[in-house]
């Protein structure tokens, strides 16, 4: 599996396969050249939310980024092998992460969904901005509690309570306590 200080160089490695520049990959992105140079040189931990225009604009799909060598076979993590594969922070200040994902189908070939392990990490919610982007979410709280704001309304979760929403909807995922929460989450991104 990939750890998250690659995942700068493979962005980078699909863009320049694909012959394209900073500059245009920032414009097919809608981000600046200096957020897509500080994501390409591991210098920011970027959001999900970033992850998912970056692909889109790279056209491929955002487990691209975690994935080392591929395979159609199934794919099994024990949970020994279970590691972090990439942070993600929705903090203003990108360059501490809330939110450890460790990949549950890294390699699998075609996939269209993005099971994961997070631990939710304690964080002042005030420093934390919502995300937004096309698709859906299951979260189950396998330890815990978390709290999940959802446009304007909040969701207090706890050990065995799950939550499926739209993605495209303003949303925020937090320790709803000041210790790690841990949860299953499945994401869906349309090709």
């Amino acid at each position: 599996m990939t750890n998250e200080t690659s995942i700068g160089s493979k962005i980078t490695t699909i863009r320049e396969s694909k012959q394209l520049t900073k500059e245009t990959l920032a414009e097919r992105s809608g981000l600046s050249v200096e957020q897509v140079e500080a994501i390409e040189n591991n210098s920011t931990i970027a959001s999900l939310y970033v992850l998912l225009k970056i692909a889109r604009a790279l056209g491929v799909r955002l487990g691209t980024f975690l994935d080392d060598t591929t395979s159609n076979e199934p794919i099994i993590v024990s949970k020994q092998e279970a590691k972090p594969t990439i942070s993600f922070s929705t903090q203003n200040t990108p360059s501490q992460a809330h939110l450890k994902f460790y990949s549950l189908a890294g390699g699998k070939a075609d996939r269209h969904l993005e099971p994961f392990l997070i631990d939710v990490l304690p964080a002042e919610e005030q420093t934390l901005s919502s995300s937004s982007h096309e698709g859906e979410e299951f979260v189950y709280v396998i330890s815990g509690k978390i709290t999940v704001r959802y446009a304007q309304n909040v969701y207090n979760l706890q050990v065995g309570d799950s939550i499926y929403y739209d993605s495209i909807v303003s949303h925020l995922i937090v320790s709803a306590v000041d210790e790690p929460a841990k949860v299953l989450a499945v994401l869906y991104t349309p090709a």
